[in-house]
């Protein structure tokens, strides 16, 4: 039987970056999320392989006097791609400049940026696969000879100049690395693939974030255990389930956050045991109750639930697919067995022996 303590929530009709699970970056988590991110290598938690690598690049850089070369991040957002470029800069003693892809729509903006970079400093281009292909043909030769160059003037009297650049280490970040063009994937000497985060790593980063002063709050073990299980595998979500749940303790458990306490917050939110939220429930339910578990099309889907397609495949998608509880096949999304059974249903016609479900592809 269904478990209603989890069906209600979010309508169809809300703002979907109200999501608490949301990964992506919020304006609200601004002052937390950099008060709570790490400065060195040592400090970070998780993605053992890529600090292991990262730390044998840094040291052998400073060790001829040179900047490291070029890096790239690329997986879901908030796994640390923003902060592994920040404890960079950090562990070679330089500075760093912060921009993003959709930010540079000219290529004189980014001329600008590179020109005013000294020596070993960081330039770390968030969501560069957004970047203008105009501004991209730019930065090939600013990543390889360090160099730019401008165009000065109009018509016949145009004329190129080259400007040299300091030797500067270029961080890249996008969470679509295919939709990199193959020039810029290139020219990136050092490659890194963030994978979303065990439990006993996320269990680490609340409790390190609780006891630092931003947050202040009391978290037993157990409260931390049952906060990771439920954040989607990403410290992002991790730290803002921490707030929420520690304003919970504050008023009802005396500023202690135990499991029971973390658990009754977590229930309050829609969040259920394994991180979906109502509008990850809703959908499983749609494909259940509407289309017998799929096949469904995609622009179906949409338009049953009231979400945007590309909310939808941009947003609920990755981690259902991840969990196991939803498939794409040829003629749509079906719900798994496992998906079923996370809501307590059974699809129509199992119960005769699994009689071939109906196609409402599209």
């Amino acid at each position: 039987m269904e478990n209603k303590r989890f069906r209600s929530g979010m309508s169809a009709g809300d703002d979907i970056d109200s999501r608490i699970v949301m990964p992506s970056f919020k304006e609200e988590d601004a002052d937390v999320e950099f008060s709570l991110r790490p400065r060195y290598l040592a400090d970070y938690i998780g993605q053992k392989e890529v600090k292991e690598s990262l730390a044998i690049s840094i040291g052998a850089a400073k060790k001829r006097g040179e900047p490291l070369d070029h890096v790239l991040f690329y997986g879901p957002p908030g796994l640390g791609k923003t902060t592994l470029a920040t404890v960079i800069a950090n562990e070679e003693g330089v500075n760093i400049r912060t921009t993003s892809g959709p930010a540079i729509s000219h290529a004189g903006d980014l001329a600008a940026i590179l020109t005013n970079l000294n020596a070993g400093d960081v330039l770390f281009i968030d969501e560069i696969h957004r970047l203008n292909p105009v501004v991209e043909e730019v930065l090939y030769p600013a990543m390889e000879d360090f160099a730019v160059d401008i165009i000065v003037g109009k018509g016949p009297s145009a004329r190129s100049i080259r400007l040299d650049l300091p030797r500067f280490t270029l961080i890249g970040a996008t969470t679509k690395a295919g939709m990199l063009s193959s020039p810029l994937r290139d020219r990136f000497g050092i490659v890194h693939r963030l994978l979303p985060y065990e439990t006993g790593d996320l269990v680490r980063i609340i409790t390190r974030s609780a006891s630092l002063p931003r947050v202040g709050a009391i978290i037993e073990p157990e409260g931390a255990l049952e906060i990771a299980r439920r954040s989607r595998g990403t410290p992002r979500i991790a730290n803002r389930l921490l707030m929420r749940v520690r304003d919970y303790a504050d008023m009802k458990n005396d500023g202690v956050i135990s499991a029971d306490c973390a658990r009754e917050a977590l229930d309050k939110m829609g969040i259920d045991p394994l991180g979906l939220d109502s509008v990850d429930r809703n959908l499983l339910l749609c494909m259940i109750e509407k289309f017998g578990g799929g096949p469904v099309g995609l622009d179906t889907l949409a338009a049953s639930t009231g979400e945007e397609s590309s909310t939808i495949e941009d947003v609920c998608e990755p981690y259902l697919l991840q969990m196991g509880f939803i498939a794409r096949t040829p003629r749509g999304r079906v719900v798994t067995p496992l998906g079923c059974k996370h809501l307590g249903r059974t699809l129509p016609g199992m119960e005769q022996g699994g009689a071939e479900q109906q196609s409402f592809s599209l």
